[in-house]
């Protein structure tokens, strides 16, 4: 075995095998791959094998295309047969709700290229003939599904990644990994010492435990799944005689099955209710090749339901039931990218869909250790989105919630409650007796609106029960005064002698001056956004830094990797340790003057200003500033303090009529302002420019920031999107994200963010459309849950389109 090496991957999986591979498709062949037992030994040898390329985030849709693309590449590279089968598929509606949502998939696909075809079930019927078109009131087809053989791939990748360069040995167990002072690992394994620069952990059901030897515990648990092979079926044979083909894959999301073809029978597949976790706190080393003791009684319901949607199963016998552990993340999304603090250790573990997203984790995860950043937007896979509150409890339970709702719908409404509440601020109690109905977001409890007694979130793709009362929350911030709690964004500290210089290069902003903030766009090396901030100036060294709360992880792992060795600069994430309140509306400043001794004049305490003052008797640190586009202050205190500036303000308020919103109606506001936002307007694969914050990039300023000299050309070019905002001929639903943007009856951009801007009256998408026609102002229309609404341009916000609201 080799003593050193650039890269060691551990796990012999087909996730570990295609990270193999990539890397040494882009060049690094001083790579090893360590597997404990044989290739395919986890999760990956008993498979069910299906691929496709729809999926709910059209990020993580791309790369399962890519993934999908991929396998006659490997399959010719190789020489391996990977038992490749494109048979098709249809996706299957049983309630008009669920045809709402397959509307909505097929929308996404339309600008991702994509081509998917809504079917009645009828037509559903001719080419899934086992199906009972009475049961279903419409069906999505997609020709880019089908199944593969799980060993053989995985052996095609292996192939490949060898005939490149790359070493593999198996039956060698890693036993523990060891960072030496140099940054380089000590992989210790029962056959020897590998010493390597990086590690990759695609450890996939010990991806846990792999973890655990550098301290870390991943947010990764095994789920048993079964599902069941069938004898020969006369329905089958007779299909495959007539016409020559396989029969399609199915999903029954209602039924919370799938299906395809296995020889001439079937194989059915079921995402139970009850269902169970396996080894959930620590694997064991001696599995291997095993199964699972099958438990039929467990996944009855689903059959019952299969039978009825699927007649000829009730005639099939079963030949057998397969039950293996599959690892999942509590979102079901895979567990990707470099880990924080952790010098050159990777994940790339939790990917449960292995044959449909194991290409394209491969992909991303070879490009960013190779070129420091992945190719795609893949924040949905980052291992980044989960912080230090994803515990193994939270995770079981999460996890369990996320397996047996698998196939059902989630509603862009809906907020679900395994392992709530986890994490809550001061006057979290406060709040809930006042009817808040809350949302998790990075483990915190977070304010979405305010019920009246009796009235709660109706789950839907259409307006709900919450929008006439988000819409009065709205208007009062606009008419005198709202109050909405903000300890959900990230905050940080920076200090130390180095902080200021560290900082001009660390950011493409201006740094201000003592007691001003600036927005703060933050960018890669290849001059695309990569973080978006309010950066104020305390004095003395001090800064302090607001954000996006669920990429606090996301963003501490690329400060700390830029932070010089010297330890000149100190960086802290307060996360629930800092804990806040905004007040907004023309009558804020009256509001807050009656509680400080700080002048609060439009001259003495201007927009973008900011400064330590006593409310009350309570210190806090105010900014004038606000997301909803009024007059508006974030007032920012230590938990201890804040319950008593809580009911100050709402005091000082109540002669002003102050009410309580939550993030809906802050998102209705800043709709209004065309204002953007982390993870959705603001993202890796945009240019400042492209996102219309140019203005705030100081490409002239002396410092030589992160991307600049990339930036001055990405100016220079233009870039091929402009981001812009459009009032929509909505009816009774309006865009979420990821529809469709039409000009002129084409396709042409997508929407990132939308909703209805309540005080305006009018439904509002945002979205990246070709800079070449971004100015154009007829011809737009917007797709929502499949009927295509005429749209304007709003170049111009709707509200205080000159500032002068914040301004005053």
């Amino acid at each position: 075995m080799k003593s050193h090496a650039k890269v060691v991957v551990i796990g012999g999986g087909v996730v570990g095998c295609s990270v193999l591979y990539h890397l040494t498709k882009f060049g690094w062949t001083d790579v090893v791959l360590l597997e404990r037992s044989e290739l395919t030994s986890g999760s990956t040898w008993h498979a069910a094998g299906g691929m496709h390329t729809i999926n709910g985030d059209p990020n993580v849709a791309k790369l399962q295309k890519y993934t999908v693309d991929l396998y006659k590449e490997i399959e010719e590279a190789s020489g391996q047969n990977i038992g490749l089968h494109m048979t098709g598929g249809v996706m299957l509606a049983a309630t008009p709700e669920r045809f709402d949502w397959l509307k909505s998939i097929m929308a996404k696909g339309r600008y991702l290229g994509l081509d998917a075809e809504l079917i009645t079930p009828s037509e559903a019927q001719e080419l899934f003939p086992l199906m009972d078109a009475s049961q279903f009131v419409g069906a999505l087809y997609d020709e880019v599904e089908g199944h593969l053989d799980p060993s053989g791939t995985t052996y095609a990748y292996a192939k490949s990644a060898r005939k490149n360069g790359a070493e593999i040995y198996t039956h060698t167990k890693v036993e523990d990994l060891v960072q030496r002072p140099d940054g380089h690992w000590r992989v210790i394994t029962d056959k020897g010492e590998v010493i390597a620069e990086h590690v990759v952990n695609a450890g996939g059901l010990w991806a846990r435990e792999v973890g655990r030897m550098v301290g870390l515990e991943l947010p990764v648990l095994a789920m048993e799944h079964m599902y069941l092979l069938t004898d020969d079926m006369p329905e089958v044979i007779e299909f495959n005689e007539a016409t020559g083909k396989e029969m399609l894959h199915a999903v029954d999301f209602d039924g919370e099955l799938y299906l395809r073809q296995e020889r001439k029978g079937m194989l059915m597949g079921t995402y139970e209710k009850a269902c169970r976790p396996w080894s959930p706190k620590q694997t064991p080393w001696d599995f291997g090749h095993e199964l699972l003791e099958p438990d039929i009684d467990r996944i009855a319901p689903s059959l019952e339901v299969g039978f009825a949607h699927f007649p000829a199963f009730a005639n099939a016998g079963i030949k057998q039931i397969i039950n293996g552990p599959f690892t999942f993340a509590p979102d079901g999304n895979p567990l990707v990218g470099p880990i924080r603090g952790m010098r050159g250790f990777w994940s790339a573990c939790g990917v449960m869909a292995g044959f449909s997203q194991g290409g394209g984790v491969g992909l991303a995860l070879a490009n960013w250790m190779i070129h420091g950043d992945p190719g795609f937007d893949v924040f949905a896979m980052d291992v980044a989105r989960f912080g230090d509150f994803a515990t193994l409890a939270y995770t079981n339970a999460k996890v369990q919630e996320n397996y047996s709702r698998r196939f059902s719908i989630r509603y862009p409404n809906e907020e679900l409650p395994a392992a709530r509440p986890l994490r809550t601020t001061p006057i979290y109690d406060l709040l809930k007796a006042e009817g808040a109905q809350f949302g998790a977001s990075h483990g915190l409890e977070q304010p979405l609106w305010f019920a009246p007694e009796g009235v709660r979130d109706a789950f839907s793709w259409r307006r709900s029960t919450d929008f006439d009362h988000v819409a009065t929350e709205a208007q009062a911030v606009r008419d005198s005064l709202g109050m909405m709690e903000i300890s959900g964004f990230a905050k940080y500290t920076v200090t130390g002698e180095g902080a200021a210089g560290w900082l001009d290069r660390l950011l493409a902003c201006r740094i201000p001056a003592e007691g001003r903030m600036v927005l703060a766009p933050m960018l890669k090396e290849d001059g695309r956004l990569i973080g978006d901030f309010t950066l104020a100036n305390l004095g003395g060294g001090a800064f302090f830094i607001a954000g996006s709360g669920v990429a606090e992880d996301y963003h501490m792992r690329w400060f700390q990797q830029h932070l010089p060795e010297d330890g000149s600069v100190q960086i802290t994430a307060h996360g629930p340790r800092l804990v806040g309140l905004s007040i907004a509306g023309p009558n804020a400043r009256a509001c807050l003057q009656k509680l400080t001794d700080h002048n609060l004049d439009g001259e003495a305490f201007r927009f973008m200003d900011i400064a330590r003052m006593d409310i009350g008797m309570a210190p806090a640190l105010v900014g004038r500033v606000s997301f909803t586009g009024d007059l508006g202050y974030e007032i920012w205190m230590e938990p201890h303090d804040q319950r008593y500036i809580y009911e100050a303000l709402r005091e000082a308020g109540a002669e002003f009529g102050l009410k309580l919103f939550g993030l809906r109606a802050l998102n209705a506001l800043r709709l209004e302002k065309n204002f953007g936002g982390w993870a959705r307007e603001y993202r890796p694969i945009y240019s400042p420019w492209e996102a219309e914050l140019g203005r705030f990039v100081a490409l002239a300023k002396e410092a030589d920031f992160i991307g600049k000299e990339a930036a001055k050309a990405l100016k220079e070019d233009g870039g091929k999107m402009r981001l812009r905002s459009f009032v929509v001929e909505a009816t009774d639903a309006d865009v979420i994200g990821d529809e469709p943007i039409y000009h002129g009856g084409k396709v042409v951009g997508w929407v990132t963010s939308g909703g209805y801007a309540h005080p305006s009256k009018a439904s509002v998408a945002m979205g990246y459309v070709p800079r070449e026609i971004a100015e154009e102002s007829e011809g737009w229309a917007v797709e929502i849950l499949g009927d295509v609404r005429p749209a304007r341009l709003q170049r111009h916000p709707l509200f205080d389109a000159n500032g002068a609201a914040m301004r005053g």
